[in-house]
């Protein structure tokens, strides 16, 4: 995802306007829109049925089902829909490291134009410091654009990680101003001491879908430090003096992948997906051939 200036040319960025975010979820997505999407709702093609819960209309229950099964599913349909998009760019200082900042912001000005051209309802956030501030959006609409490549280059990483807090704030503050659910793609490195467990619970239980975009660094994948060094925590400056060796390497790779398991367990776990991006990668390859692959867009 290197590019040689944090934005791309916006001509360049016009392939993106073709591309649009697919939802695996099944919950009440929102407003009629422009464009059909996967969502499920309450349109005219039949696509699936789920367990009847307290609050659904019982017109919708197939009540032959429920005579065989002697229980109650309700029918889902298509819809016409936009979506609600939230693009959450971690603001923690480790995100300042190596190229991982401006990667994260030339793939969310990317994302974000797949919203807006799209006929998204685009929302930004910046999770830093326990909570999701400097709020953009919602907007939708091409014209917006310059206003999204704007707002995200006066963001900067600073602070301790309090990703897991700062997503449970999300997740409150979404309840109040976004009361649909909203496809959230969060744009991190994943450290937080407390995992991420409960802030991506708290956006699931409110209908919100994860996608969790894990961006590494080829230093982070495939170290090439080696001998007697000292290592500085960018947000603790707590300081440890290590032995890189053959034997520690191969015991950093296992916990990496230990650690990379986990987190995309949380997010199967809750109905999201995890994508693992290495930095170093072109921008197109990730959207058009990584993110297409995973289905977050098509």
């Amino acid at each position: 995802m290197s590019q040689n200036s944090v934005f791309p040319p916006l001509d360049s960025l016009t392939w993106l306007a073709r591309l649009r975010f697919v939802i695996h979820g099944r919950k009440g997505w929102g407003a009629w829109g422009e464009r059909r999407s996967a969502r499920r709702g309450a349109g005219l093609e039949f696509a699936d049925f789920r367990e009847y819960t307290p609050g659904d209309d019982p017109r919708r229950v197939d009540w032959n089902l429920y005579a065989r099964s002697d229980r109650a599913y309700v029918r889902l349909y298509e819809e016409e829909a936009d979506l609600s998009v939230v693009i959450a760019l971690d603001g923690s200082a480790s995100m300042d490291w190596e190229n991982r900042w401006s990667t994260a912001r030339t793939l969310a000005e990317a994302l974000g134009s797949i919203a807006l051209f799209g006929g998204d309802a685009l929302r930004g956030v910046l999770l830093q410091q326990g909570s999701a501030a400097s709020p953009w959006g919602p907007y939708s609409g091409g014209e917006r654009l310059e206003e999204w490549r704007a707002w995200l280059s006066t963001l900067s990483p600073a602070g301790a990680t309090t990703l897991d807090a700062s997503l449970r704030d999300l997740a409150s503050r979404l309840t109040l101003r976004a009361p649909r659910p909203a496809l959230v793609l969060l744009l991190t490195d994943g450290y937080d001491p407390e995992g991420l467990k409960s802030g991506i619970a708290r956006l699931a239980a409110r209908g919100h879908e994860v996608v969790l975009l894990h961006l590494l660094t080829p230093e982070e994948l495939s170290p090439t430090l080696r001998g007697e060094l000292r290592l500085v925590d960018k947000e603790s400056n707590a300081r440890r003096d290590v032995t890189l060796d053959s034997a520690t390497l191969v015991a950093y790779q296992q916990r990496r992948e230990a650690w990379q398991a986990g987190l995309q367990k949380v997010a199967s776990n809750h109905q999201g997906r995890y994508l693992s991006l290495n930095t170093a990668t072109p921008l197109k390859r990730v959207i058009l051939e990584e993110l297409r692959r995973a289905g977050v867009v098509r």
